[in-house]
């Protein structure tokens, strides 16, 4: 029966989906993005913030507990370890972006995975059954985004993911705890009261909470509805509901579940190639563009004697335009920071935003000479802003570049050794390579997995040890 409203519609088609509606697409591209947000993530366990919020998690104790990523004797109960390892995705700003704007997976992949693993071992989660939860999340943040045309833009008052990434958290862990429509439709009124916090945390250490937290919390409201608890059954209907964080909100009913059409097969999401600010990423490849015309050979350093000023036309974003940025966080929300550091050095990686590389000289003194250009073409969107880097010489004489698309936007996807470079990389610095390899061929076959708890223990790194063991005691 098809629902009356928007919100029952929602709950319809959480229930409704199953894993015969996933198309090979979407099979392919959310394990690209499963892989990548499990990259990332056990990279960031590595971060200071991600530390200070594992310590403060430790005076929580259960005795149901799930995996932190990275840590080989270390658990936390399955609300707590979504919060960490939610955290660790996004300690580095390095997950993915969608269209609209939001960083989807890192608000469902640590819910799920650790939901995953609070199950008894007699009712195992499938690596099919955490694909469909997972997509459903991605499916329900696409769909929210959709009803505001504002959203289609970079935000300007509150950070996408602690809206419509709760709610996916919730919709996700609905689906595996396989709730009925009832607790469906309380899922997401319960995650709609967890939501929304703002972007003034942009570029500080808080920011990383707010992906841990649409984790916690999403998979917090799945928990309370399956105890019964109630919520408003027409959250996603009201002005006074999700509807409150748009200024033009228009909600549409879903398609109908028969060939149903996911939004990941339509849109696909950009994946980076360093942690910073998606915005950043086309001042990036236009600036190494630029610098490949002013020095002769790679190894050359540029002449920054001979630089006069350097011009960056690029879209008004205001938390991303910081001209002195004085952390990794705020080197990483600045177009100004990374034009220069890719004009010094010709391109970015994770050290580019080492605090030796911030403060350096060379990099500071050509910020003071860098300024930006407001196009009225360049409008703030994802889909269609560009960069354009000038570099005028002291002689008059200027050189310059566009990037329209950068390589890892979803015009110009990672290839599939690119992808996997950047998770090894990622990977290797928590974990041994026989674990990190594991990783790899559980998502790769996911849909063939009989319990997905394997990916847990290769990501706590407790296969590699045992195997260690067991080569040395032979």
């Amino acid at each position: 029966m098809w629902a009356k409203t928007i919100t029952g519609n929602f709950a319809n088609v959480i229930h409704g989906l199953n894993a015969n509606h996933l198309t090979d697409q979407v099979i392919q591209r959310s394990k690209r993005m499963i892989l990548d947000t499990l990259g990332v993530g056990l990279l960031g366990t590595s971060t200071e913030v991600c530390h200070k919020v594992t310590q403060y998690s430790k005076i929580y104790s259960s005795d149901i507990s799930s995996t932190i990523w990275g840590h080989l004797d270390f658990r936390l109960p399955p609300l707590y370890a979504a919060f960490v390892n939610g955290v660790a995705v996004h300690s580095m700003d390095f997950d993915d972006t969608w269209h609209p704007a939001t960083h989807p997976s890192g608000a469902v992949l640590p819910a799920v995975i650790a939901l995953a693993e609070a199950f008894p071992q007699k009712k195992k989660i499938s690596g099919l059954d955490l694909l469909l939860a997972f997509n459903v999340g991605i499916e329900v943040q696409g769909r929210l985004l959709r009803f505001s045309s504002e959203a289609r833009n970079i935000p300007k008052r509150f950070h996408p993911p602690t809206v419509v990434g709760t709610m996916g958290s919730a919709a996700a862990c609905a689906k595996l705890l396989a709730l009925d429509r009832p607790k469906c439709k309380n899922a997401l009124a319960i995650a709609a009261s967890y939501a929304g916090a703002p972007l003034a945390n942009a570029a500080t250490q808080t920011k990383p909470l707010h992906v841990g937290n649409a984790a916690k919390h999403g998979l917090e409201a799945a928990c309370l509805a399956s105890q019964g608890l109630q919520g408003n059954k027409q959250i996603l209907d009201m002005e006074s509901g999700i509807g409150a964080f748009y200024t033009d909100y228009s909600p549409q009913t879903l398609p109908t579940l028969q060939s149903y059409p996911w939004l990941l097969d339509q849109q696909d999401v950009a994946i980076k190639r360093f942690p910073a600010h998606l915005g950043t990423h086309w001042v990036a490849d236009a600036a190494s563009s630029v610098r490949r015309k002013l020095v002769e050979s790679s190894d050359d350093l540029l002449p920054l004697d001979k630089i006069e000023k350097v011009v960056l036309k690029v879209p008004e974003v205001k938390y991303v335009n910081r001209p002195s940025p004085a952390c990794e966080h705020e080197a990483r929300h600045s177009f100004q920071f990374v034009a220069c550091s890719a004009l010094l050095d010709g391109s970015m990686s994770v050290q580019s935003f080492t605090s030796e590389n911030v403060h350096r000289p060379a990099l500071r003194e050509l910020l003071r000479r860098t300024q930006l250009e407001h196009p009225p073409d360049n409008t703030p969107s994802f889909e269609s802003l560009y960069c354009e880097v000038s570099v005028t010489l002291r002689d008059g004489s200027a050189i310059s570049d566009r990037c329209d698309t950068f390589y890892g936007h979803w015009r110009k996807p990672l290839e599939k050794e690119d992808l996997e470079k950047k998770f090894q990389c990622n990977a290797s610095s928590v974990l041994p390579p026989e674990a990190a390899e594991g990783i790899i061929e559980t998502v790769y076959n996911l849909e063939k997995v009989e319990d997905c708890s394997v990916l847990s223990t290769f990501l706590s790194g407790r296969w590699a040890r045992a195997l260690w063991e067991k080569l040395h005691l032979l």
